[in-house]
C-alpha cells in the first residue's frame, strides 16, 4: 500500500473578497468591508469572470481578512451569511477566511500566506503555476510569500503598494482574461501605477 502524498498538481486562482468579487465601501482613499448583508454586493462581472476560470480548469479559492469581526464590529455569523451568498452565486472551491483582528498577530491574516499554504495543503493546489488576484497591497505580498504569480486590480486606492505586482489591471474580467491567456501578457510593471507609490 502506498503512502506517498498526494501531489500538489493543480493549479488555482486566490482571490481576495472584499474590492474583487463585491464592492468595498471606499473612504477617503481606503476600503471598507460590507457590514450587513444587505450591503454584500457582487460586481456583475464576478460570475461570468470566475466561470471562465473554472472552465479553464482553475481551482477558485477565497482568501480573505475579516478583522471587523475579531474587533467586534460585526459578528461572524452575518460573514458567514455573506460567503453563503457568495458560493451560491460563484463558483468558488473554498473560502478561507481570517476573523482575527489586525493585532492578532496571527499565521493566517495576510500579508502573511498562512491561508493559500492552508487552501494549497488541502486542495493539492500548486502555489508556483496559480495566481493571486486582490486589490490590496496585502494581496499581492501574501501572493508572493506563498510563490504565486500576482495580480494587482487597481481600484485608485489612496494607500502604499510595498511590492510591485506581476501585472496591474482595471478589473477582475481582464485578470481572467489574462490568466486564460486571451489577451497579451504584459511585462512586469509596463503598466501605469505599477510601483511602490501611494495610489491617487
Amino acid at each position: 500500500m502506498s503512502t506517498s502524498a498526494t501531489p500538489h498538481n493543480r493549479r488555482a486562482v486566490f482571490l481576495d473578497r472584499d474590492g474583487v468579487l463585491n464592492r468595498s465601501e471606499v473612504r477617503n482613499g481606503k476600503p471598507y468591508a460590507p457590514n450587513s448583508i444587505e450591503n454584500f454586493v457582487l460586481y456583475d462581472e464576478a460570475a461570468p469572470a470566475l466561470r471562465s476560470l473554472a472552465d479553464g480548469g482553475f481551482a477558485l479559492v477565497v482568501v480573505t481578512n475579516q478583522p471587523d469581526v475579531g474587533n467586534g464590529h460585526v459578528a461572524r455569523a452575518i460573514v458567514e451569511e455573506m460567503h453563503t451568498k457568495l458560493r451560491k452565486a460563484l463558483p468558488v472551491e473554498a473560502i478561507e477566511a481570517c476573523y482575527h483582528a489586525q493585532t492578532a498577530n496571527c499565521d493566517c491574516r495576510k500579508p502573511k500566506p498562512g491561508m493559500l499554504h492552508a487552501a494549497a495543503n488541502r486542495l493539492a493546489i500548486d502555489l508556483p503555476s496559480s495566481f493571486m488576484v486582490g486589490d490590496r497591497w496585502s494581496d499581492i505580498s501574501a501572493g508572493r510569500a506563498a510563490g504565486c504569480q500576482t495580480i494587482l486590480i487597481d481600484r485608485g486606492y489612496a494607500e502604499p503598494m510595498p511590492e510591485t505586482p506581476d501585472l496591474v489591471v482595471s478589473s477582475l474580467t481582464e485578470a481572467g482574461a489574462l490568466i486564460l491567456g486571451a489577451t497579451e501578457t504584459p511585462t512586469l510593471g509596463s503598466r501605469p501605477n505599477c510601483g511602490s507609490k501611494a495610489r491617487k
